[in-house]
């Protein structure tokens, strides 16, 4: 499997601390399956750190993954915030993309969205990138108003979804939008956005064995979303075709009890 979305690398942003940190989070995606880990660490406002210290903190971990034995492709991405996006030039865009091609992964806000949150996203695909949206389903302003989801996702807008979030992790609201996006046939990815060993480990597989109760067949899809697709955005190619989208038990989504929306 390939892990599209996770903060593996040290001292970037609000992932590990230290590179013993990172080895954890390696140990952790390998014994759950993931064999090509993509560190997307924050692009944004609230860290220091900009694009051009990606590339040697992804050799760091890669040596050190190495010595340890562990046999796992860490691959260069990044999540970026959208308010970031009109300000970095292509040759920043560039060192940003998800693996070789022009797949971005762009940070979904957790509550407001910015004002120009679409437009910045629809200009992304006016410079020749193809745009993907982190965690759209954690996004207040996205569970309020799925019709304004739907709209950015119709222009050929991708999502990459949160495993946690097909289990119940962050609440039974978060829990029904992913169900429904996957009804809907919006789900381009499925990816941990792990941030530790512990808290926020990674792992795929969970996700889809849970949701498979409210859309049956989906568990055997997930190669489609862990593998294939994102095996597509790092190469730089279409993605292959989508499988047809699961159908909702009956009386299955009303059983989705919505609980707190949580952050974390």
């Amino acid at each position: 499997m390939i892990d599209l979305h996770t903060h593996v690398l040290p001292g970037l942003d609000d992932g590990p601390a230290d590179l013993d940190g990172s080895i954890a989070m390696l140990r952790s995606a390998a014994a759950a399956g993931t064999e090509t880990v993509v560190a997307t660490p924050h692009v944004r406002e609230d860290y220091l750190e900009g694009p051009e210290a990606i590339g040697p903190a992804v050799v760091r971990v890669q040596d050190a993954a190495a010595a340890e034995g562990l046999e796992l492709g860490i691959v260069a991405g990044a999540e970026v915030a959208a308010t970031m996006l009109m300000d970095l030039d292509e040759s920043a865009l560039d060192r940003l993309c998800l693996g070789e091609g022009r797949y971005i992964l762009v940070e979904s806000p957790y509550h407001h969205l910015p004002i120009h949150f679409a437009d910045s996203v629809f200009d992304l695909q006016l410079r020749g990138y193809h745009p993907v949206l982190a965690h759209p389903e954690r996004c207040v302003a996205f569970i309020d108003n799925r019709a304004l989801l739907a709209e950015i996702l119709e222009r050929g807008v991708h999502t990459s979804i949160t495993a946690g979030s097909m289990t119940g992790q962050f609440g039974g609201r978060v829990r029904e939008i992913t169900a429904w996006l996957f009804a809907e046939g919006f789900v381009s990815n499925v990816a941990s956005d792990a941030h530790d060993a512990l808290k926020r480990p990674p792992g795929l597989r969970r996700g889809f064995d849970a949701l498979d109760e409210v859309l049956p067949g989906l568990a055997g899809q997930a190669a489609w979303y862990t593998r294939e697709a994102p095996a597509a955005m790092l190469a730089g190619a279409e993605l292959p075709d989508r499988p047809e989208p699961p159908r909702r038990r009956s009386g299955a989504l009303s059983r989705l009890r919505p609980r707190a929306w949580s952050r974390s």
